[in-house]
């Protein structure tokens, strides 16, 4: 999923993509309003993070003229504007939602993830987006979430990537390799170390017991493998 990070300060920038790379989002860039015109109608992004205070063509004039051919991509309005005025004249532009700086990371990944379910939703017949199962976790692709009995497990596009490799693998070793190039991408300069984190922090969620995990098991010398029955369960 391609996200267009239109900021104009460059740290923010860098910080917003840092963040959504992590989660697994492929990111284009912009550091001012014409430049962000430019790459949506060059790359066509999924949605768009929008600054409003940026040099030449402010959020608001690059939100109305996406809105003159596009109004479905969605938009995610960023701004040190804190006044009611300005949420609500963003959100009567197109706008879909709006975040305040300073933010946090966990509130960006969240009104982020909102939006991204809304995409997903809407491809939620395509095969590739069905429900499936590992051990008793439930993954729901077009929702980024997993559910184990009431509990509710919010998910990256990466990790939906992981548990479904996975699940489509099941009694498979999956070198570590093979994991960069699906989950990460061909261009990714695979690290193990990176790996290893990623699913160090994702067994913490999915896992009952991260320390005997029984849906991503370790295969010493080679990577990770799934080893349980999976069922699908389409909805």
């Amino acid at each position: 999923m391609k996200i267009l990070v239109a900021e104009d300060d460059d740290n923010i920038r860098a910080g917003l993509v840092h963040i959504l790379e992590r989660e697994g989002y492929r990111c284009l860039q912009a550091a001012g309003g014409k430049q962000a015109l430019a790459v949506y109608a060059k790359d066509h992004p999924d949605f768009i993070c929008l600054d409003i205070m940026m040099p030449e063509l402010n959020g608001y004039e690059v939100c109305k003229e996406i809105r003159r051919g596009d109004q479905h991509t969605p938009i995610l309005f960023i701004s040190a504007k804190s006044e009611e005025v300005d949420r609500v004249l963003g959100l009567e532009l197109g706008g879909d939602d709006f975040i305040m700086k300073p933010f946090g990371v966990r509130e960006v990944l969240a009104r982020i993830r909102a939006i991204a379910r809304r995409l997903l939703a809407q491809q939620a017949n395509h095969a590739r987006h069905a429900p499936f199962t590992l051990d008793d976790l439930e993954v729901f692709p077009a929702e980024l979430r997993a559910r184990r009995g009431g509990e509710v497990i919010d998910l990256g596009p990466r990790d939906v990537k992981i548990l479904q490799l996975l699940h489509d693998n099941r009694g498979r070793a999956l070198d570590r390799n093979e994991i960069f190039d699906t989950c990460w991408g061909v261009d990714y300069f695979a690290n193990s170390r990176a790996l290893d984190q990623h699913i160090s922090q994702l067994r913490k969620r999915i896992e009952r017991d991260p320390k005997q995990p029984r849906i991503i098991r370790t295969v010493h010398g080679v990577g990770y493998r799934y080893e349980g029955e999976a069922v699908d369960r389409r909805l």
